[in-house]
């Protein structure tokens, strides 16, 4: 998988339109949003994932002589287009929204400048790339929220939608807040931690679960989690990860990092029962382990119902994010470069839905924090040329219920623009962090929204605003265009 070029990781429409815009030569610069209209999972916030296999795509982009051969046997372009191809770079400009980072809808995460061609052709491995990693991170941020502090392992890799998915699942994962995956591959390509037990087969390939258990003590003293299970869980198993825990301390054995795990059965009164169990025993620091189609509802549910559990492993419902399977991120035109005057002219995409309606114009996105608490207290999608000072008082609307207006009084709040170069002219300007460094980072993030906004019913919805340049711009077009739709 590493070594595939994804230079053909697109729509056959993406080739045809180029080849359209190559017979019909504008030499326009464009500028596309990628951005998405509804947070996932119908929650708060979405965390954006993905920037890094973006850039690496990009550095990447060529057609070798393979992808020139296909293209050709396809009976669909002209030899003076494939040829064009065969020396294709990308030349543009990308500025992005840093990986971690907490996003809501409507808001540019990726803005591509460059010659139409070129703005189209990556248009769909951008979406394909921020769309999947966002949507785990996402998910992952929720079930790390679940579970108030215990550590969340992801392991979902047998159940991913295939290989690349569990690999950057994992990754994304990693990001939302997980403390480790099972994946080694995952391990090895973006060095994260690697954590694991044992399978039930491991159990039953002995002659009895006991011996099973020391054996695996023996092997792994320092790492000791006991799956039990796999018989009878109260009766047999934690009696017998009791019995080797007690032999390990005699023997002179330090004991940590150990403790059982729980993949079946009523966890919440399992998990209680055992910890008595292992306390009375004098194993009062022993680790509580669960596993057992877990998301975040299920270990919210459990944490209210007093389980004695402190360390979650979650597979399927996190790495498929099985109740909001897709992310939903779209790539829209948003402006069209005069080349007499070498000003953006903004382009909008009417919808009869309203949501569907796009922002026009050469963008960017300003964060408004409160300086007292450091939450965050809105964001404003603005033009690129706007300046705003946060000694003066600012006053914000909602651009479809206007009326809706708030003052922000001066020295009260701070402002960080979110969009961030990353190529300039074709060449790279990012230095990605490691993904360890985005994981913290995106956790600072997630400390900036007040727990309504991350609760998962009824969130509070954090305000995206417009300008007023901004909104003036925008509705000056619609009324334009819904007056030519009337002629």
């Amino acid at each position: 998988m590493s070594t595939m070029n994804l230079t053909l990781l697109t729509d056959f429409y993406e080739l045809t339109m180029m080849q359209g815009y190559f017979k019909n030569p504008t030499d326009q610069t464009v500028i596309f949003d990628a951005f998405y209209r509804r947070n996932p999972s119908d929650g708060g916030y979405a965390i954006t994932a993905g920037l890094d296999q973006v850039i690496d795509y990009i550095q990447n982009l060529s057609f070798k002589k393979e992808d020139i051969d296909y293209l050709r046997s396809l009976n669909t372009f002209d030899e003076d287009f494939l040829d064009y191809l065969s020396n294709f770079h990308f030349s543009g400009d990308i500025y992005a929204i840093p990986e971690g980072t907490v996003v809501f809808p409507h808001e540019p995460l990726i803005k591509v400048i460059a010659p139409i061609m070129e703005a189209q052709l990556v248009e769909t491995a951008i979406l394909t790339i921020i769309n999947h990693q966002s949507l785990i991170a996402t998910k992952a941020s929720r079930v790390v929220y679940a579970a108030k502090g215990d550590g969340i392992m992801e392991f979902g890799l047998r159940r991913a939608q295939g290989p690349d998915a569990g690999v950057y699942g994992a990754r994304a994962a990693m990001i939302g807040g997980c403390i480790g995956t099972s994946n080694v591959l995952a391990g090895q390509l973006f060095d994260v931690p690697i954590k694991g037990t044992h399978a039930h087969s491991w159990i039953m390939s002995f002659p009895d679960e006991y011996t099973a258990f020391k054996t695996y003590a023996k092997l792994y003293p320092n790492a000791c989690v006991l799956l039990v299970d796999t018989y009878d869980t109260l009766k047999s198993g934690v009696p017998n990860a009791i019995r080797v825990f007690r032999e390990m301390k005699e023997s002179g054995i330090e004991l940590k990092n150990y403790g059982i795990r729980l993949d079946s059965g009523d966890l919440a009164y399992m998990s209680k029962q055992a910890r008595m169990m292992l306390d009375d025993a004098g194993f009062t620091d022993a680790v509580i382990s669960a596993s057992s189609d877990l998301d975040e509802y299920l270990i919210q549910s459990l944490k209210t119902q007093g389980a004695a559990i402190t360390s979650w492993g979650v597979g399927t419902n996190l790495i498929t994010s099985k109740d909001c399977p897709a992310f939903g991120g779209v790539y829209k035109l948003a402006a069209v470069r005069d080349n007499e005057t070498g000003e953006f002219i903004p382009k909008i995409k009417l919808s009869e839905n309203t949501e569907k309606i796009t922002n026009p114009g050469n963008k960017t996105i300003y964060r408004i924090y409160e300086k007292q608490t450091g939450k965050l207290k809105a964001d404003l999608i603005c033009l690129v040329d706007e300046k705003f000072d946060s000694s003066k008082d600012m006053i914000i609307f909602d651009p479809l219920e206007t009326w809706k207006k708030t003052k922000i009084h001066a020295d009260t709040y701070e402002l960080r623009e979110l969009l961030v170069p990353v190529f300039l002219n074709g060449k790279c300007v990012y230095q990605s962090p490691s993904v360890m460094e985005i994981r913290d980072y995106c956790t600072k993030e997630l400390n900036t929204l007040w727990d309504e906004t991350k609760r998962f019913t009824n969130p509070h919805e954090v305000y995206v605003d417009l300008s007023k340049k901004l909104y003036d711009i925008k509705s000056s077009l619609l009324e334009k265009l819904s007056t030519e739709a009337l002629k």
